[in-house]
């Protein structure tokens, strides 16, 4: 593969086929933890790593593994990939580990993980596999944050608050408020503002989308008008 190859599975991945704005893969874990910037923040570097690990390793067992078992040994191989890394939050970012609770080992149901090892990986070299899960997962994270900074701005009036939990005693620092004397908008913070937000996430990518088409559709159009 060249430059371009990679380039286009990269932004594939990040934008053109989002998770969570195009697929729609992953939504159970993007409505509910997403109330903050760092709790969508903390799930969404766990998710890259598992679709970095994972896809990896499915790459380079790709011919070992039997079609016949295939689903299987990718949901081992994810699972592994999961308790590692649940493993690791407990030790150093407990406080996080705890506030995101059973959303951590449910990345082992994550459609979109066991996807792209099914899709790409399984059928890729590593490099290309590698810079498929890294863009997917920061795909899915871009989702999560900005989903959690429209709720928790709306919901809290704050940006990044409870940045400690991942970020420990620097991260008070990262904490603003950005609406003071704010008394809160409760429906942002719960699943239905979730659901509602999520949508106009999409239709906005959607619309922006839809603009630089016509941009680029009207562009040969001028090119093609000479002058009276």
């Amino acid at each position: 593969m060249n430059d371009s190859s990679y380039r286009k599975i990269f932004m594939d991945g990040l934008w053109h086929q989002n998770t969570g704005l195009v697929v729609l893969l992953g939504l159970c874990p993007l409505l509910a933890v997403t109330n903050t910037v760092v709790n969508g923040l903390g799930l969404g570097l766990a998710t890259t790593l598992t679709l970095l690990a994972s896809n990896l390793s499915v790459s380079l067992a790709r011919h070992l593994i039997r079609p016949e078992i295939r689903i299987p040994a990718y949901v081992l191989i994810i699972a592994s990939v999961v308790t590692v890394i649940q493993l690791l939050m407990q030790a150093f970012v407990h406080d996080l580990y705890r506030v995101l609770g059973i959303f951590i080992p449910l990345i082992v149901t994550n459609c979109a993980i066991i996807g792209r090892a099914e899709a790409f990986a399984s059928r890729n070299r590593a490099v290309p596999a590698l810079i498929d899960g890294l863009a997917t997962g920061l795909g899915f994270t871009l989702t999560l944050v900005l989903l959690g900074a429209a709720r928790e701005l709306l919901g809290r009036g704050t940006l990044l608050s409870q940045a400690g939990l991942m970020f420990g005693s620097a991260g008070k620092s990262l904490e603003l408020t950005l609406i003071p004397n704010y008394d809160g908008f409760l429906p942002a913070l719960l699943p239905p503002g979730a659901f509602i937000l999520l949508g106009l996430l999409i239709a906005g990518r959607n619309g922006l989308k839809a603009r630089r088409q016509a941009a680029s559709s009207r562009k040969p159009l001028l090119s093609q008008e000479t002058p009276a």
